[in-house]
C-alpha cells in the first residue's frame, strides 16, 4: 500500500479573516480590485448580449453578493460573463429584456434541481488533460479579449500598457502589502489626468448607471408558448453556467490547496441567477479572469473578497461613476494581459512534458484548446475534449487485450484448447475478439479462461455468444470459466437474448 494522501489545508473562514486585520486588508484590497476589473467585462458583455450596460452590470453586482453567501467555492468571482451573454444573447434580441430575464429566472431554476440532483459529481468524468486545455483555452481567450483595446487607439496606449505590466511584475518584489494591479491601475489614472493624454477610458465603454437596481418582474404571459421559447436557451444557460463554474471551482480548489462543495456550488449558482434575475440581471456564472485576479494575484481567500467585489462594483458605477469613467483601459488591458500570463499552464507546453506526455493526452489538451478557441464557448469545447479523451482511451485500452491458446491433454488422452483472455472486453476490444480464435484447428472441447478480464458491456455477451454459436454448429463444446461475480451477473443476464448479426 502507498503512503497516505496528504490532508488539503483547511479553507480559511471569514471570521479568522475579520480578527486578521492584515488577512482582511488583502481581502477588501483585493474585492476592490476585481470590482474595477468586473466593469469593463460587464459593460463588454451587456452589448454582446444586446441590453443595456446598467443589466450586465447589475448583474455582476447581485450575482457576486449572492455567490458569495450561497456558493460552495470561498474566493471565486461570478458575474456576468460572455458565454451567458452569447447563449441568451438571441433571446434578447428576437423577444426582448423580459424574455431575456424570464430565461435567466428559468436557467437559475434549472441550475438548482441539477445542482440539487448530483451534477456535480460528473465533474470526476472530466480528465486532467480537458482541465489543462481549459485553463490553456480561457487564458488564450482572456488575452484575445484584449486586443480590441490596442487596435487603432493612441500610440500612448502601448507604453502605458506596458508600465503596468512592469508595475505588475515588479512591486511584489518589493511589497505585497497593496496588490500589484490596484497600483498600476491607479498610477496610470493619475498619470492621464496630470498628464492630460487622451487615450480610451472606461467611460467610453458604455454609460454607467446612477440609479441602485430594483426588483423586476418580467412582463410574459406564462404559457406553454413562452416556455417554448425560453426553455431551450435556459437549458443551455444552465449547463454553461454549471460547467463553466464547476471547473473554475476545481481550479481554485487546486490553487488554494483547499476542497470546496461543488454540490452548493452548483445549487447556489442557480439560486445567484434567480436573484439576478428578480433584480433584471442578464444572468451569469464564475469568472476565470476576475477569480485569478482575486485568487492568485490578490491572495484572497474568503467569501469577503467576493461580497465586497459585488458592494464595491455598485459603489463604484453608482456612487463613483464620473471617477470611475475615467480609468484608462490600458491599465485593465495590462491587468488582464498579467492574468492571462499566470493563468496559462506553461509546464504542459514545455518541450521536455511534451515528449514525456503521451501523445493521447497532448491530443485532448490541444482538441479541448482550439475549439474553445475557434467557438469562444467554454462548453463545447471541454464536451469535445471528454469525447475525445474517451475515443483515446477506448482504443486505447481495446489494444491491451490478448488471447493465449493452449491444448492441454487429459489422462484420458482426451485433448482439450483452453483459451485464457486478458484484457477489458468492451464494445472497442470485443469486436475482435471473436477472430481469435481457431475454430478449425480446435478440439471437440474448448475452454474460456475470463478470469483475468472484465466483461463490461452487452457488445462483449453477444461476441461470446457469437463464439459459442459458431463451435457448436462445428459440434464442438464450448465452457466459460472464470467470470468475476460482476461479469457473470452480466453475462447471465444478457446471454441468448442479444440478436446475433
Amino acid at each position: 500500500m502507498g503512503a497516505p494522501a496528504t490532508p488539503a489545508a483547511p479553507a480559511l473562514g471569514v471570521r479568522a479573516a475579520l480578527r486578521s486585520p492584515a488577512l482582511l486588508r488583502t481581502e477588501v484590497l483585493a474585492g476592490l480590485v476585481v470590482a474595477l476589473a468586473l466593469i469593463p467585462e460587464a459593460i463588454s458583455f451587456s452589448i454582446i448580449a444586446g441590453v443595456d450596460p446598467r443589466v450586465g452590470l447589475f448583474a455582476s453586482f447581485t450575482m457576486a453578493v449572492s455567490i458569495a453567501v450561497l456558493g460552495g467555492r470561498p474566493a471565486m468571482i461570478s458575474a456576468a460573463t460572455g458565454s451567458i451573454a452569447l447563449v441568451v444573447a438571441p433571446v434578447s434580441r428576437e423577444y426582448g429584456l423580459d424574455y431575456l430575464v424570464a430565461t435567466v429566472l428559468l436557467g437559475g431554476l434549472l441550475q438548482v434541481v441539477l445542482g440539487l440532483a448530483g451534477v456535480a459529481r460528473l465533474m470526476r468524468f472530466i480528465p486532467r488533460s480537458v482541465m489543462v486545455g481549459f485553463v490553456n483555452a480561457l487564458a488564450i481567450l482572456i488575452f484575445l479579449a484584449q486586443l480590441p483595446h490596442l487596435v487603432d487607439v493612441p500610440l500612448a496606449v502601448y507604453p502605458m500598457v506596458a508600465v503596468g505590466i512592469a508595475v505588475i511584475v515588479a512591486l511584489p518584489r518589493v511589497t505585497r502589502i497593496v496588490p500589484a494591479p490596484l497600483v498600476a491601475i491607479v498610477a496610470l489614472t493619475g498619470f492621464t489626468l496630470l498628464a492630460a493624454v487622451n487615450v480610451p477610458t472606461v467611460g467610453d465603454e458604455g454609460a454607467l448607471p446612477d440609479s441602485l437596481p430594483t426588483l423586476f418582474v418580467p412582463d410574459v404571459p406564462l404559457t406553454l408558448d413562452t416556455l417554448r421559447v425560453i426553455a431551450p436557451y435556459a437549458l443551455a444557460m444552465a449547463v454553461v453556467g454549471l460547467l463553466e463554474s464547476l471547473l473554475t471551482a476545481k481550479l481554485v480548489d487546486d490553487i488554494t490547496d483547499t476542497p470546496s462543495h461543488k454540490t452548493r456550488e452548483s445549487w447556489g449558482q442557480g439560486a445567484a441567477n434567480v436573484v439576478t434575475g428578480l433584480f433584471g440581471g442578464m444572468g451569469g456564472c464564475a469568472m476565470i479572469g476576475q477569480t485569478m485576479i482575486n485568487v492568485k494575484v490578490s491572495g484572497a481567500r474568503t467569501r469577503i473578497s467576493t461580497f465586497l467585489a459585488g458592494v464595491f462594483l455598485l459603489v463604484l458605477v453608482v456612487g463613483l461613476g464620473d471617477v470611475v469613467a475615467l480609468i484608462p483601459m490600458a491599465a485593465l488591458v495590462a491587468v488582464m494581459v498579467m492574468v492571462s500570463v499566470g493563468t496559462f499552464d506553461w509546464h504542459s507546453i514545455r518541450p521536455a512534458t511534451l515528449r514525456r506526455m503521451p501523445r493521447s493526452e497532448t491530443a485532448v489538451m490541444v482538441s479541448t484548446v482550439v475549439v474553445v478557441v475557434a467557438t469562444n464557448n467554454l462548453a463545447i469545447g471541454v464536451v469535445v475534449g471528454v469525447l475525445v479523451a474517451m475515443v483515446l482511451f477506448a482504443r486505447r485500452v481495446a489494444h491491451l487485450t490478448d488471447t493465449h491458446r493452449e491444448l492441454v491433454e487429459a489422462a484420458g488422452g482426451s485433448v482439450t484448447a483452453r483459451y485464457t483472455v486478458t484484457g477489458e472486453l468492451f464494445f472497442a476490444s470485443s469486436n475482435d475478439l471473436y477472430t481469435q480464435f481457431d475454430y478449425a484447428a480446435d478440439p471437440a472441447r474448448v475452454v474460456i479462461d475470463l478470469s483475468r478480464s472484465h466483461v463490461w458491456d452487452a457488445s462483449t455477451v453477444a461476441a461470446l455468444d457469437a463464439i459459442t454459436t459458431k463451435y457448436e454448429r462445428r459440434g464442438t463444446t464450448v465452457e466459460i470459466v472464470g467470470l468475476n461475480p460482476s461479469s457473470a451477473a452480466r453475462h447471465g443476464r444478457l446471454t441468448g437474448s442479444l440478436p446475433s448479426h
